[in-house]
This record gives structure tokens, C-alpha cells and sequence, in this order.
């Protein structure tokens, strides 16, 4: 079986690293934007729309005379942020057809989400990445890479820079999984709960650091723009979300694997995590958590290691439905958490209730 893996590591750039690399996401940033307002301005005044093709072939035609500076950096940087906009604009008008929520493509800011994307010639060493028009990298781990490269990701998270090798890598079948078939129910008092009654606490990383950042928040707020100090403040706070964000990935990373590697079915519902993020209530506490993360580590990790995952339907009455009798019960408010069925008589937690039911659900389709 042939899947596509990455394999991520952190940079260990000296100052020159540094600065070319830093021209090298200015770069694709700014074709980025300058193929987003081209395409917008060819739209309101010819109605018409381009491809990633024509708006490179545009773009090296401007380089010689507007912009000489792009032959500084690689041209794949600025040929790829065309493709990633061409691949936005398609997705926005799928979802269109589709009746989904897709955003219409927006323009990048410097400083937020910087990188590049490379291809060609790349090569890897024991503690070092070779790279076009960057030169060899070190690295500050030794590479496990197995498969071939198709590309390279340079990103900045703060003050740190990674690659992520893209690589093609062929696996053996796996054999499935001899485990049992559970059912999880996602929730925020609780992470998970399983059906046969363990709940899983989550870390809840923003809410333990949130007197932090909202004091980091106000003093950088009241610096002088500009100034050196409001950039250190900026780094600062920069460090914490990606504290943050890793402390969050690094649990579902450890959850979703050990439930791939030793069930042999794990049954989810298909939840409006975009729908309930509008709830201003619990909007902070449904992103602290990560539902959205924890299903797309489950879809690609069921395949690799031989475990099935099946979604029930968005609507299922997972929660108000009595897992002993099956009576549903009319409504089922979020404040409550345990209940006692009006048919059977039997008590339940609502979470492992859920989780239960969620279960006989891959039972009944199987």
C-alpha cells in the first residue's frame, strides 16, 4: 500500500539561513496576494477567472521589470503559493456546489503562518536537509525518512523553523486489528468516553494558560507599534500559542494512536464543529479541545494500521436514545448530564450513554 507521509523536523539555521528564508515566504506571500488580486480584479471587470499556469507565466513575465528581487529566492516558492491559491478557489467553489461552508480565498499578513513550499532536487543527510537555492540545513534530530521526497515545507512558528518532508511511502497491508469495537462520544467535561465506561480527560491547554496569555495580550496591547519592545512582546506571546498547540497535539497524537493500534472499530458522530463554534459560550472551550483534529488523526490512522472507522449520522440521537430499551426521549438539554429513562427505568451517564448507543449503531449497519 502506497500512502503519503511527512516527516517534520526543526531547523538549525544560522543568520544567513535565516534571512533567506524569510525572503523566501516573503515571496510566496506576496505572489500569493498578487495572484488573489488579479484574479479578483479579472472577475468584476471581464468575468472571467485563470489557473495557476497562466497567472505563473504572468507573474515571470512582470519578474524582470517590477520585480527583480524574486530571482533572490527559488522559483518554486512563488510557483507553488499560486497553486495552493488555484487549489483555494476550487475548494471554495466545491463547496459552493455542495451547499458547504467554504470561505472565499484571503489575503496573507506577514508574520502570521510564514512558509514556503519547494520541490526538485531534495536531498537528506544525517542531521541536515539539502534543499534548492537554500543550500544544506541542519537539522537538530538525525532523519528516519523512508520513501521517496516530493516535497518540502518550510514553515516559522515563532522564532523556530521547521521542514516537513513530504515523502511517498510504501507500507505492507496491514492486518486488521483483533480489538473490539467501541463507541466515543466527544465532550468537554470529558474529552472521550468509551463504551465500555472509560473517560478521557483533555488537557485543556488555553484554559490552563489563559491568565497568561490575557496578560501577555494587554501588555503587548499598550506598547508603542513599532517599537523593539512591542517585538519582543509579539515573540513572546508567540512562544506561548505554540506551547499551546503543541501540548494539544501531542495528546490526540497519543490517544488516536493507541485507539487505532488496538481497536478494531471505532464508531464517531459526525459533529458541526464549525456550527458550534458559533455558540459565544462554548465556542473557546469546543477549539481548546480539538474535535475537528481528533477525527482527521482517526480517518488517516484507521488506515494505516488496520482499524475501521465508521461516522453516524449528523442527526442520530445518540444522546436522548435509552441504550437499554431504545425509548427516545423528546429533548435532551446540554445541562443534562445524567438521566433516568422513563420506559426501562435504567440510569444513565449521558456521555457513556451516547457512547454505547454510538456502538450498536456499527452493529446495526455492519
Amino acid at each position: 500500500m502506497i500512502i503519503n507521509r511527512a516527516y517534520r523536523y526543526e531547523l538549525k539555521p544560522n543568520v544567513r539561513e535565516r534571512i533567506l528564508m524569510a525572503k523566501h515566504a516573503g515571496c510566496a506571500r506576496f505572489a500569493y496576494n498578487w495572484g488573489l488580486a488579479r484574479r479578483i480584479a479579472l472577475y468584476q471587470t471581464e468575468k472571467k477567472s485563470t489557473n495557476a499556469i497562466a497567472q505563473h507565466r504572468e507573474l515571470n513575465k512582470l519578474k524582470q521589470t517590477n520585480f527583480p528581487w524574486m530571482y533572490e529566492v527559488s522559483k518554486c516558492a512563488p510557483q507553488e503559493a499560486l497553486r495552493d491559491l488555484d487549489r483555494a478557489f476550487k475548494n471554495f467553489f466545491a463547496g459552493l456546489k455542495a451547499g458547504e461552508r467554504v470561505g472565499f480565498p484571503k489575503f496573507k499578513k506577514k508574520g502570521v503562518h510564514d512558509s514556503f513550499r519547494l520541490t526538485g532536487s531534495i536531498r537528506v543527510e544525517d542531521k541536515a536537509v539539502q534543499l534548492p537555492r537554500l543550500g544544506v540545513l541542519r537539522l537538530k534530530e538525525e532523519t528516519g525518512i523512508a520513501g521517496r521526497i516530493l516535497s518540502a515545507t518550510v514553515s516559522r512558528e515563532a522564532d523556530r523553523w521547521f521542514v516537513s518532508l513530504t515523502c511517498e511511502v510504501e507500507i505492507p497491508e496491514p492486518e486488521q486489528v483483533t480489538g473490539e469495537v467501541i463507541g466515543i462520544d466527544v465532550g468537554l467535561n470529558h474529552f472521550v468516553s468509551i463504551s465500555d465506561g472509560t473517560k478521557i480527560e483533555a488537557p485543556k491547554p488555553l484554559g490552563k494558560y489563559l491568565k497568561r496569555l490575557k496578560r501577555l495580550s494587554k501588555k503587548h496591547s499598550r506598547m508603542q507599534k513599532g517599537s523593539n519592545n512591542r517585538k519582543k512582546s509579539a515573540l513572546g506571546l508567540a512562544r506561548l500559542h505554540r506551547r499551546i498547540r503543541n501540548s494539544r497535539q501531542d495528546f490526540i497524537h497519543k490517544l488516536t494512536t493507541a485507539l487505532t493500534k488496538t481497536k478494531s472499530g471505532i464508531v464517531i458522530e459526525d459533529l458541526n464543529v464549525h456550527g458550534m463554534l458559533q455558540n459565544d459560550r462554548l465556542s473557546r472551550h469546543i477549539a481548546d479541545v480539538g474535535w475537528g483534529e481528533f477525527r482527521q488523526q482517526l480517518a488517516y490512522k484507521t488506515v494505516w494500521y488496520g482499524s475501521t472507522l465508521i461516522v453516524a449520522p449528523r442527526f442520530y440521537p445518540s444522546s436522548k436514545t435509552c441504550s437499554s430499551c431504545g425509548y427516545v426521549m423528546d429533548s435532551m438539554p446540554l445541562s443534562i448530564r445524567e438521566w433516568d429513562c422513563p420506559c426501562c427505568g435504567a440510569h444513565h451517564d449521558r456521555d457513556v450513554n451516547a457512547a454505547v448507543n454510538l456502538k450498536k449503531y456499527a452493529i446495526s449497519v455492519a
